[in-house]
């Protein structure tokens, strides 16, 4: 079964959220899933819940959006035409951009996580 994660979650990930109040800013994913017609997540007890595949087409849209500023029309034609399929061999894509950037995050919490362990050993010296 696809694990399903919440909007509030969502947004979180994201990093849709106020800076002064940090709450999430769940309005801007139910915007996108009025304009987007490949988000339909799925309501229980009138909450929003993502599977897998719909928390990833939120994830390069959010970066298309937020990162290379593109407008929503810009990114509905993009995912809407077949030269996207065509654009994850080409390492100059939007595409491969967005896949470069989530390599690099990932890489970077699992640095942090190995430099954790490797502390957690270590006596303080102070």
């Amino acid at each position: 079964m696809d694990k399903l994660i919440s909007i509030s979650k969502l947004s979180k990930i994201l990093n849709l959220v106020d800076p002064l109040t940090k709450k999430p800013l769940n309005h801007t994913l139910r915007y996108w899933e009025r304009e987007f017609k490949e988000i339909k997540p799925k309501k229980i007890n009138n909450r929003r819940y993502y599977n897998s595949k719909q928390v990833e087409i939120i994830k390069m849209i959010n970066f298309l959006i937020k990162n290379k500023g593109m407008t929503i029309s810009g990114v509905k034609k993009l995912i809407n035409s077949n030269t996207n399929k065509l654009d994850v061999n080409d390492n100059y894509s939007l595409k491969a951009d967005y896949y470069k950037n989530l390599i690099k995050s990932k890489s970077k919490k699992i640095l942090d996580k190995i430099n954790k362990i490797k502390s957690y050993g270590k006596k303080n010296s102070s």
